[in-house]
């Protein structure tokens, strides 16, 4: 085998061949070790005579491994730029069963807000049905009458969605409260029980599967939201098995 020296180093280096590619570029592919450092190249046949040596090649134009290209101009390989145009579409990001479970609480709780903010039908002793809207502060003032009616006011003033300020009944003001406080503590406690649901969810199509409105397990319901779900079948005339109920 070939064996080439650098510079004025001692080491000789066996090569299976030395090649120029180009006018500036010699390929050199080595057997064993590569050298770190380069200079001129000392070239010894099988026999161990020195053949020549090769002067200015002491630049890596490409280094392949066993493979070393070394120009005599400076010059480096530079890589091809990539074509212009539409190439691999990236893998989707698959989400961990955590971050369905982060994701979903998010959902619910997003969809109880709105339900709860969206207020309430009321059917006055009048016979009138009239809406209010039950954000944070409907809630507020309307929980703030209790204080008027306990403190024995017949009149207190409020008004519907849309409509003019007005004095209601205490009657009619005490029904408009309890209807918003069950309304309101009904959808906590529902997004309640669903967020223990979905927190015992082991897979992600069981997170996937959960929307709001779905029916909860019993296993996730708690004793509060099982009366208010007897409470619901009985106004709508059904029994919790969900038969109507006999006149």
């Amino acid at each position: 085998m070939e064996k080439i020296r650098i510079g004025k180093e001692e080491t000789r280096y066996e090569i299976k061949g030395i090649r120029p590619v180009s006018l500036n570029v010699m390929q050199v592919v080595f057997i064993g070790p590569v050298p770190v450092a380069w200079g001129d190249i000392t070239i010894y046949t099988e026999d161990g005579t020195e053949a020549t040596t090769l002067t200015g090649y002491d630049t890596v134009y490409r280094d392949d491994g066993q493979t070393v290209y070394l120009s005599n101009d400076g010059s480096m390989y530079q890589a091809p730029e990539t074509p212009d145009g539409p190439g691999e579409p990236p893998e989707p990001y698959v989400p961990t069963l955590e971050e369905l479970q982060v994701d979903k609480r998010r959902e619910v709780a997003a969809e109880c807000e709105r339900l709860i903010y969206a207020g309430i039908n009321v059917a006055l002793t009048d016979g009138s049905v009239e809406h209010y809207a039950l954000t944070i502060e409907d809630q507020l003032n309307l929980f703030g009458k209790l204080s008027q009616i306990t403190a024995g006011a017949t009149q207190l003033e409020y008004h519907a969605d849309g409509q003019p300020c007005r004095y209601y009944s205490a009657v009619d003001m005490q029904t408009i409260i309890q209807a918003a406080m069950w309304h309101v503590s009904y959808h906590t406690t529902y997004c309640n029980a669903l967020n223990m649901w979905i927190a015992g969810c082991q897979t992600v199509e069981e997170v996937q599967e959960i929307f709001y409105g779905a029916d909860v397990p019993k296993q996730y319901r708690s004793e509060v939201l099982d009366a208010y779900l007897v409470q619901i079948a009985a106004k709508i005339g059904v029994g919790e098995d969900g038969t109507p109920i006999a006149e």
